[in-house]
């Protein structure tokens, strides 16, 4: 499988490690799901540092910590129909590609595909408004 260069905005697959998890001692996630790249910077020729949000079903206890996905939107990336938001209050940091990036059912791919700009624009200064206020939490994985 070819594995694409990331980039901000390309959601992928990926076996997410919650921060609750990762403080009980897991150092595995339990499920593949969708998470989008917020940031990638090359630190190194060949090392790039990936930082990613999850994708969620369970709607968040704190609506101001993630922001709902459109359907139509859902239905561009080949996601179901049910609704889902893009969790903010947390992330996974890990070295591209890493052992947790899973194909999708989709095509086989690790991608489902690729935010519309205004709605990354959108995500992304949410972020660092949660950010600001240090209303997020992070992992750093392999």
């Amino acid at each position: 499988m070819a594995l694409p260069t990331p980039h901000p905005g390309l959601v992928i697959s990926y076996t997410y490690l919650w921060s609750d998890e990762a403080r009980r001692g897991r150092d595995e996630g339990v499920k593949d799901r969708p998470c989008t790249i917020v940031v990638a910077r090359r630190v190194a020729e060949e090392k790039i540092i990936v930082t990613v949000v999850p994708v969620t079903h369970s709607p968040p206890s704190n609506p101001g910590d993630a922001i709902e996905i459109p359907v139509a939107l859902k239905s561009h990336l080949g996601l179901d129909g049910a609704r889902s938001w893009i969790v903010l209050s947390e992330y996974n940091e890990f070295v591209w590609p890493g052992p947790d990036l899973r194909p999708t059912a989709r095509n086989g791919s690790v991608v489902y595909g690729v935010l519309p700009p205004g709605f990354f624009r959108r995500m992304r200064e949410h972020l660092v408004a949660l950010a600001a206020q240090r209303r997020v939490r992070h992992v750093r994985r392999s």
